[in-house]
């Protein structure tokens, strides 16, 4: 049994969790901890957390058949200056309720926070029309299709639209959380939580979240299988897409479309997709300059290469080598 019980004082800010069947326990417990978090001066929580339901009582999360008491009833999101959204197994049994909970709430003003793919019962209830919103990147593609209504980008951390803010994943809900902390209280207090849960303090809502970038084989394997293996071997080189049709012994025209009806991409994508892959790659494993990694991986100066990352990752080479730095155990490799 989960019980969220906390004292108030009358100057902490409001912020109620909704909670329903097949709740997903981590993110919920992100938003617990953050906004839960204690003045150590005055021993008092700095925001009133208000876990409400359709029903007061308890729901059933979805980890292993917990059961989560649930102190407030919804109606307690009608009075809360901020409403946060977690996400649960299916966004469709969401009660009907909350979903009217949520749209009065944006009504009135407060602001709305959803957690990984609680992006998708903001969308059903109807008030990320028109925006721009986040979910977890597995997710982004059958939300997109779902809710055309709504900008889906999948290559950010979090979206803060003003009143409405969309996490991505599971970890990215803490960095928008935090976000959150530190608007409301500034960026001392947002540091501390961060220290306290052993994350990094800030992360920017345009970090990309760093999924691994799926490059489309070809379903003809037979017929691109050789050009393929002489892709990978070659990416250091000025590889053009006339030479790629030409070894597969096709102008370039039918090369072009007869690939981009195999793999879903075009060559040109489907070859930057290969290459960032590789610079991705060394970045994680080696000691070399980021000049050297450019040359390996095909885009033959640092300038290009952090074009491309900003584009496509929107980060820099640096940065994501800091981060994933210590995946694998360094090794330097001959300049």
């Amino acid at each position: 049994m989960i019980v969220i019980m906390r004292a108030i004082t009358a100057k902490s800010f409001s912020v109620a969790i909704l909670a329903y069947d097949g709740l997903a326990l981590l993110e919920f417990a992100a938003a617990c901890e953050v906004f839960g978090d204690v003045d150590p001066a005055t021993g008092h929580p700095r925001y009133e957390i208000l876990v409400c339901g359709v029903r007061r009582g308890e729901v059933t999360v979805s980890t292993a058949g917990l059961r989560l008491r649930v102190p407030y009833a919804l109606s307690a999101a009608t009075r809360a200056q901020t409403v946060v959204v977690p996400p649960c197994d299916d966004p469709r049994g969401v009660p009907p309720q909350a979903f009217a909970a949520i749209r009065r709430a944006h009504a009135r003003g407060a602001r709305i926070i959803s957690l990984c793919t609680g992006a998708a019962i903001l969308a059903e209830a109807g008030i990320l029309d028109g925006r721009r919103a986040t979910t977890h990147w597995a997710e982004a593609d059958k939300m997109a299709r779902r809710f055309p209504s709504v900008t889906i980008d999948p290559g950010v951390l979090y979206v803060d639209e003003g009143d409405i803010l969309t996490s991505a994943g599971s970890a990215a809900s803490i960095d928008l959380c935090l976000h959150v902390v530190r608007q409301d209280l500034g960026a001392e207090v947002a540091s501390r939580i961060a220290r306290e849960l052993v994350v990094p303090p800030f992360r920017e809502g345009g970090q990309a979240q760093y999924i691994e970038m799926p490059v489309p084989e070809p379903a003809d394997s037979d017929l691109f299988a050789d050009t393929v293996d002489w892709v990978q071997g070659h990416l250091d080189e000025p590889v053009t897409v006339e030479e790629l049709a030409r070894r597969s012994a096709m102008s370039r025209r039918t090369f072009a479309r007869r690939f981009a009806a195999s793999t879903g991409t075009t060559p040109y994508q489907w070859l930057l997709r290969q290459r960032l892959q590789r610079a991705q790659q060394l970045l994680e494993t080696t000691d070399l300059a980021i000049d050297l990694v450019a040359e390996r991986s095909g885009f033959q100066n640092a300038g290009n290469l952090r074009k491309q990352f900003h584009a496509v990752l929107r980060t820099t080479p640096q940065a994501y080598r800091r981060t994933f730095r210590s995946r694998t155990r360094p090794q330097t490799l001959a300049g």
